[in-house]
């Protein structure tokens, strides 16, 4: 083992002692009754793993390190300090495999996916995805990329309305409602866009909200 490697070993083991200072059983306990069940969670708050984050600074190897481990705390963490610029797309796949939870899944929408280069290609591979999770993380990703005023091509607008119908279906109400937040940040982008979207739920029975 060379000296680097041993150094981010210590590092990870210096990281997850420090959680045992950011421990919030009461937190836990709520995740574990809305079936957030991680093999092990110190229930840190948010805010807490933020000033972590700061702390640390991007770091790639440490993030990879982090991500490896299967505590709730040091997969947000991971999320926090991968740099956008520096995470390859087959790493992001290799991540959503092993995303655990959509807790997980939202974190790494929010502190990193939105801000790939790559986003949207992502966010449109995920949404035809046979499983729940890739689906709920494309749409939130498309819904942040829309807050920011970007205009989807018309090939994409087809691909968005098409599976976000389907997943307004969907017997998983997490995903219906990742889909309708999506449509309604896609409606925002101007009245084509509004009009579209209004057809578009119409088609299925349901209301635009």
């Amino acid at each position: 083992m060379n000296e680097d490697t041993q150094q981010l070993q210590q590092q990870v083991k210096d990281i997850k002692q420090s959680f045992r200072q950011m421990m919030d059983g009461a937190t836990a306990a709520s995740m574990r009754q809305k079936g957030l069940d991680y093999k092990l969670n110190w229930g840190a708050t948010l805010p807490r793993l933020r000033e972590k984050a700061n702390e640390l600074g991007m770091n790639y190897p440490l993030a990879i390190a982090l991500w490896k481990e299967d505590i709730r705390e040091c997969k947000i963490l991971a999320t926090m300090i991968m740099p956008p610029k520096e995470m390859l797309p087959e790493v992001v796949d290799i991540w959503m495999e092993q995303t655990p939870t959509v807790e997980i899944a939202e974190q790494a929408v929010f502190n990193l996916y939105q801000h790939l280069d790559y986003a949207a290609d992502k966010a449109y591979q995920w949404l035809s995805s046979p499983d729940d999770l890739p689906q709920i993380c494309g749409y939130h990703i498309l819904s942040r990329l829309f807050m920011k005023g970007n205009e989807p091509n018309e090939r994409d607008i087809n691909e968005f309305i098409d599976q976000a119908l389907v997943a307004l279906q969907s017997p998983n109400p997490i995903l219906q409602k990742a889909a309708m937040q999506s449509i309604i940040h896609f409606a925002e982008l101007g009245l084509v866009y509004e009009r579209i979207s209004k057809s578009a739920i119409h088609r299925i029975g349901m209301d635009f909200l």
